[in-house]
């Protein structure tokens, strides 16, 4: 009997794979890890704009726990920003969506993520 291929991974289930790994960092208290999960969710969030938006609001509650005033800030001015670089199709691909990086500036898409975008059609 032939079995179905696994379903390719769509957007939403790339994102909630990274936010489910930044849920888990913060809950031991590893924030480095949290942020990179985040960031990572930030990538393949990109060409979606409410799953770009709920990044950021996800990424603003985490500044905001942490107390991370430069982020808290940063995310905020993302969050006014997404709706234009999103529906303009102008987003930075690759971007992280940190406060410490230009919300203008493409960065590298790490490989693994951009393997998963391939298959997921993003």
């Amino acid at each position: 009997m032939m079995r179905n291929p696994p379903a390719e991974p769509n957007l939403s289930s790339l994102v909630d794979a990274e936010l489910e790994r930044h849920r888990w960092a913060a809950s031991v208290g590893d924030v480095g890890s949290a942020w990179w999960a985040l960031e990572r969710a930030h990538i393949v969030s990109q060409s979606n704009l409410l799953l770009h938006l709920r990044v950021h609001v996800i990424m603003l509650g985490y500044a905001l726990r942490t107390a991370d005033l430069r982020e808290t800030g940063g995310q905020l001015l993302r969050l006014a920003l997404a709706p234009l670089g999103t529906l303009s199709g102008r987003t930075p691909l690759g971007n992280t969506g940190r406060a410490r990086v230009d919300p203008f500036a493409p960065m590298p898409i790490p490989g693994d993520l951009r393997r998963a975008l391939e298959e997921a059609g993003g």
